[in-house]
């Protein structure tokens, strides 16, 4: 798996809620933790994936603190260390009910050229990860979009397009799409970019968001929808609802993470992308049981559960 998108640090703040602007807070705990892309690329290599990351990384604490996560899964990198610049950051705040808020600001990761990305060689079954993030930064937009429609026809590309794709050009928008092969979304950026191909689907009905999704993007559509787990759907076929274990959440930071690493894992294997969501669900469950934001499991401990050795919180 080919990662393109952006590593991070997280500085996780948690707090009873989120204060109103120009309230305060105290937080009951903190850490910092390698976080953004690192989390998929983790739950892709405990799956088994051989993982290579894309993207930049910086000289300095934040960049040690990622290079640091990456290491012991066996994650390559495909650049060395910028040497004017550390990773960046993101604030994340975790609250009382598991949710979580991110205030973010950019680094090293955040000025990757199209030459980087070309080391990469991409070859047949291979499967190449986009991040809606990366739309975000001019020079990885610039780079990922004169890169992307080269990859080989015989890589699976997976687009998780993020919050933000709401807020990006709809051109840049619409290369992501050209080149997909699975669209990987929670369903509020779903409805997000219903609406910004000039569709009315308001419902809470998530098999009809998926259904509209793929029938708007003419792409699969794999909708990832929290404790219910996710649907795939396909341009004028069926949906197919994929549940996950019921669990207690935690800490819902990186689930969906958690889900898109282990899903691109199996799809890299060779599995199918039914099998691939159904095995993804299960991480995902296991994964919001721990704190933290990198908390995907082993393979070993998805296979137990699926093979009904024990529930994902024990």
């Amino acid at each position: 798996m080919i990662h393109t998108g952006q590593a991070v640090v997280d500085l996780v703040l948690r707090v009873p809620s989120v204060p109103a602007p120009g309230g305060d807070v105290f937080a009951s705990g903190h850490e910092f933790l390698a976080g953004g892309g690192v989390n998929v690329m983790l739950a892709a290599a405990r799956d088994g994936a051989r993982v290579v990351y894309a993207g930049g990384h910086g000289t300095g604490p934040f960049g040690d603190i990622v290079r640091a996560a990456l290491a012991p899964e066996d994650v390559e990198l495909a650049a060395p260390a910028d040497p004017g610049a550390d990773t960046g950051f993101s604030v994340a705040l975790v609250d009382d009910g598991a949710e979580r808020t991110f205030v973010s600001t950019a680094g090293a990761e955040s000025a990757v050229d199209v030459a980087q990305l070309r080391r990469t060689e991409p070859g047949n079954g291979d499967v190449v990860y986009v991040s809606g993030y990366s739309l975000v930064h001019d020079a990885n937009r610039a780079a990922l979009l004169e890169w992307l429609p080269t990859v080989p026809a015989g890589c699976s590309v997976v687009v998780d397009p993020a919050p933000v794709i709401g807020d990006v050009g709809l051109d840049s928008v619409r290369v992501l799409l050209d080149r997909a092969d699975v669209w990987t979304t929670n369903e509020r950026e779903a409805l997000i970019l219903l609406r910004r191909l000039g569709s009315n689907a308001e419902t809470e009905d998530r098999a009809t968001v998926a259904a509209a999704l793929a029938t708007a993007t003419g792409r699969t559509v794999v909708l990832r929808a929290g404790s219910h787990g996710a649907l795939i759907s396909r341009p004028g076929g069926d949906v197919l609802s994929c549940p996950s274990p019921e669990v207690d959440a935690v800490d819902t930071n990186g689930a969906g993470d958690a889900h898109a690493g282990v899903m691109s894992a199996r799809l890299a294997a060779g599995e199918d992308l039914e099998a691939a969501v159904r095995r993804a669900g299960v991480a995902a469950a296991i994964a919001v049981t721990r704190p933290g934001p990198a908390t995907a499991p082993i393979a070993a401990e998805v296979d137990a559960v699926i093979r009904g050795g024990r529930t994902p919180a024990e």
